[in-house]
């Protein structure tokens, strides 16, 4: 099986996260390089809902990378940071005159991949 990550990298994913990509697409821009510790407070201080998910992607990639590579935490950087979209669940919405209109409830999957760095 061929993974594009390298030894020291070491990656998180969080799929099925019920809102829309380009909602937490705005929300992971706007991480994407920072050292983990400035990241995280930059989250914490935002006002979106995403930014709850994404935080939790980032705990779980450093998690990951202690736990699993034994590399420290607060050296970590945010290399690569990814939002695809998952499945849409298509819903229905009475409308005037018997007719319907669709609604589509849609999924995403976050990406976070953490590497040493120097403290950014």
């Amino acid at each position: 099986m061929a993974d594009n990550t390298s030894s020291n990298e070491v990656r998180a994913v969080a799929r099925y996260v019920r809102m829309a990509p380009r909602k937490v697409r705005m929300v992971v821009d706007m991480v994407r390089g920072k050292g983990v510790e400035q990241a995280l407070e930059a989250l914490q201080f935002s006002t979106r809902a995403a930014a709850e998910p994404v935080a939790k992607a980032i705990n779980s990639a450093v998690a990951n990378a202690e736990n699993n590579n034994g590399l420290r935490g607060r050296n970590l950087v945010i290399k690569r940071a990814s939002v695809d979209e998952g499945p849409t669940l298509k819903r229905i919405r009475p409308r005037a005159k018997g007719s319907a209109s669709r609604i589509n409830k849609r999924t995403s999957h976050i990406t976070i991949v953490v590497a040493p760095g120097k403290e950014a």
